[in-house]
């Protein structure tokens, strides 16, 4: 058992008693910095997906509904759900059950063809935007970023500032520019909304598949522009940037979100202590928001 509650007798008993067929397979954790879901290894071609968090509740069965909708239209590979759970052993939240994607989270093991992963990204983005998006949900990040997280910014910036790793005026010039830009004045389109290292799968260096969609949703996709500043380089941002075919405006908040969910991630998980700041610090999520504000901030110079 986990310090989340969820361990892998859990899960063997809750496979047992749901999806007898696999009861006799092995389940192993898989190690992950994801705050949502805990993860398990059911034999060699399984994996159990289970909310760990009461926020997260919800995520499996969108997921179970929409995303074989969805994955005939996209470019990448996504998870492929082949069984949903329900409460039980104890257990309060539906969870899910996967086909195992083979690969390494973009984290652990970099994109080393950031060119490739650029165009592919952009492509990614543009398919799932063609996908009809009448009757889906509304994405927890799909509407203006200086709403996101109910104007935690400001506090972040202090807390950033006050650690000795930020610019507070340069970031709150920065800030005043992002709440000026004109909104998303479209329909709502499908977005992933966690376009982020861990949830991108890399084989030989190369971008693989795109997984954990328990932000999917629609609304404004300038948050699925989030991996130009996550992820890539000013080399090959351009790439991705002309791949996904979206305005100006559309671009620039995008950088917007890489620079408010980066200090706010940042502050939250990075262990710096103060209000707003998590018990449990998370390393790696905290190290790609940095990268992400620290690649966007000085765009706004």
């Amino acid at each position: 058992m986990t310090d989340d509650g969820i361990g892998e007798d859990l899960v063997r008993r809750l496979v047992a008693a749901q999806f007898p067929r696999w009861a006799g397979l092995e389940v192993r954790r898989v190690v992950s910095a994801g705050t949502d879901n805990a993860m398990f290894r059911l034999g060699g071609r399984l994996v159990v997906r289970m909310p760990k968090a009461e926020w997260a509740v919800g995520q499996v069965e969108k997921e179970q509904r929409w995303l074989p909708r969805l994955a005939d239209a996209l470019p990448l590979p996504v998870p492929v759900p082949v069984g949903a759970g329900v409460p039980g052993e104890g257990y309060g939240r539906a969870w899910g059950v996967y086909e195992w994607l083979d690969g390494d989270d973009a984290w652990a093991s970099p994109v080393t063809d950031l060119a490739h992963a650029a165009v592919e990204l952009g492509r990614f983005g543009v398919a799932l935007r063609a996908a009809d998006a009448a009757g889906g949900p509304r994405a927890s990040r799909g509407g203006p970023v200086t709403d996101w997280e109910e104007g935690a910014l400001p506090g972040a910036v202090a807390g950033l500032a006050a650690a000795g790793t930020l610019d507070a005026r340069a970031a709150l010039d920065a800030w005043e520019r992002v709440l000026a830009l004109p909104g998303w004045d479209r329909d709502p389109v499908w977005l992933h909304g966690d376009l982020l290292p861990g949830n991108l799968l890399t084989r030989g260096g190369r971008l693989g598949a795109v997984i954990d969609f328990g932000a999917l949703g629609t609304g404004d996709p300038a948050v699925d522009l989030l991996p130009a500043w996550a992820l890539l380089t000013p080399a090959t941002r351009p790439l991705f940037r002309t791949a996904s075919g979206l305005d100006d405006a559309t671009w620039a908040r995008g950088r917007g979100w890489a620079l408010c969910w980066g200090l706010v991630t940042d502050h939250h998980y990075g262990g710096t202590g103060g209000p707003g700041t998590a018990p449990v610090p998370n390393p790696v999520l905290a190290a790609v928001a940095r990268r992400a504000w620290t690649e966007a901030l000085p765009e706004f110079a």
